[in-house]
């Protein structure tokens, strides 16, 4: 009886034990890292790309030939299931898939992008609302500040590595093509399928877009800051870039630590923005249901909204909080994605005409009204080829006279302000990306040219 009692005794201790250590435990181990990690991860989206195996140079090539699989990370930007990412993991794909966390799996496809500064946004094909990041700010980051990357690391979903921040504002040259500025470089593991993923702070607020590594170095990773990114961001799901529609106000972010907001800097003229009553010097803190921090959050609130529908704007206004209410117009003219002021600053003394032959080796002429019908639905008109220079990027990548010229790298072509615009940008000899119509075909390719400016 004893030694059954001192049997019972000892297991009810050691349960008890246990128990008790199991909540010590518990308490511990949810250290800031796990808490940031859970906060985070939920947005944090892992991409499967395939691309086809083909020459670049085969411009017009047919037929199924091999598929070469990629990987890489994105964060969701918008509940809609917009979703940030870095542009050399999606380029030139032809199928991108998209699981989250919770297991789920959606086909996505490329919204807009930026080569250059090597973004892009994409949107995943589901009905459910996702869990929008946390966006923290690069405004105040700290040499030695602990922070986590999120990524599909060698296709290891939702891989979790820790580091420091070791440097800021480092320029960093991938290759001949691709180069960087301003980015925060870190010791916290960053592999082939971490690109586009965040790097977030123990606050589980994001922070960089993992970009790069330094081949041969060990912990050697770079991000680009998100107050970088998000400006970048705000371009690429602007309501003039997706829905043809315009607001008119100019805005500027400001991030300074926890002070970060939205400032109106400019309004133009019998615009939607001056229709609203914004006044340069607001403050924007709300459009429609989402809080208003920067521009990115701005564009994101107006997207989708149809020309004429009313939005509510909150804005502080000399330490006052006003109510307006804006109303989104549809662009005009032509101009399909360049407002009048973007266009206005491309300076370039070189009649436009001129240019297109000297660089692209093609004469244009923008298509009449009655022609638009030869486009399809999804362009908005172009500009007919009328020649092609024989020693040219055009001739030597398929481009005939007849053909209809309708985009070139992101932007439509409809009219010359369009190609002069476009002719302005310092793409850096990046192939330009063109986009055709012939007959009933949509045919694409890539123009090796140099863009020189005075």
């Amino acid at each position: 009886m004893t030694q059954r009692l001192t049997s019972t005794g000892l297991c009810w201790a050691l349960m008890t034990w246990g128990l008790g250590t199991t909540l010590l435990a518990s308490e511990q181990r949810e250290t800031p890292v796990v808490r940031a990690v859970k906060r985070a991860a939920v947005s944090v989206v892992n991409i499967h790309t395939e691309k086809p195996a083909a020459d670049r140079d085969a411009v017009f090539a047919a037929g199924k030939g091999r598929k070469i699989n990629g990987m890489g990370t994105g964060v969701v930007i918008d509940e809609r299931g917009y979703i940030v990412t870095n542009f050399h993991v999606i380029e030139d794909v032809d199928v991108i898939r998209c699981s989250f966390q919770d297991g789920s799996d959606y086909d996505a496809n490329v919204v807009s992008f930026d080569r250059e500064q090597d973004l892009a946004v994409i949107k995943v094909n589901a009905t459910k609302i996702h869990r929008v990041s946390a966006f923290g700010t690069s405004s105040d980051l700290m040499l030695g500040e602990s922070v986590i990357a999120i990524g599909n690391a060698f296709g290891y979903r939702h891989t979790i590595t820790t580091g420091i921040i070791s440097a800021l504002g480092r320029d960093v040259e991938v290759n001949q093509n691709q180069s960087y500025k301003n980015l925060i470089q870190t010791d916290a593991s960053i592999n082939p399928g971490n690109s586009g993923g965040p790097l977030i702070n123990l606050d589980g607020e994001i922070i960089g877009i993992n970009v790069a590594i330094r081949a041969g170095a060990q912990r050697i990773g770079f991000a680009i800051p998100i107050d970088d990114a998000r400006r970048i961001v705000a371009r690429l799901i602007s309501t003039e870039q997706l829905n043809h529609t315009v607001h008119g106000m100019l805005g500027k972010d400001v991030k300074s630590g926890t002070n970060r907001m939205l400032v109106v800097e400019g309004v133009q003229p019998a615009s939607p923005a001056a229709q609203a009553g914004l006044k340069n010097g607001d403050v924007v803190l709300k459009a429609g249901s989402v809080d208003v921090v920067d521009g990115a959050d701005w564009e994101r609130a107006l997207l989708g909204k149809p020309a004429g529908e009313s939005v509510d704007v909150l804005v502080r206004r000399d330490d006052k909080t006003e109510k307006l209410t804006i109303a989104l117009a549809p662009q005009q003219n032509g101009k399909t994605v360049l407002s009048t002021e973007i266009v206005a600053r491309a300076n370039n003394d070189t009649p436009v005409m001129e240019k297109s032959w000297a660089v692209l080796g093609l004469r244009l002429t923008p298509l009449p009204a009655q022609q638009k019908t030869l486009v399809a639905p999804k362009y908005h008109g172009g500009m007919r080829v009328l020649e092609v220079r024989s020693d040219s990027p055009a001739f030597q990548n398929g481009i005939k006279p007849g053909d209809i010229l309708v985009g070139l790298h992101l932007w439509e072509t409809i009219s010359t302000d369009n190609v002069a615009w476009i002719l302005n940008q310092p793409l850096n000899e990046q192939p330009l990306k063109f986009y055709i119509i012939r007959g009933s075909e949509t045919l694409f390719g890539h123009l090796q040219v140099a863009m020189k400016h005075n």
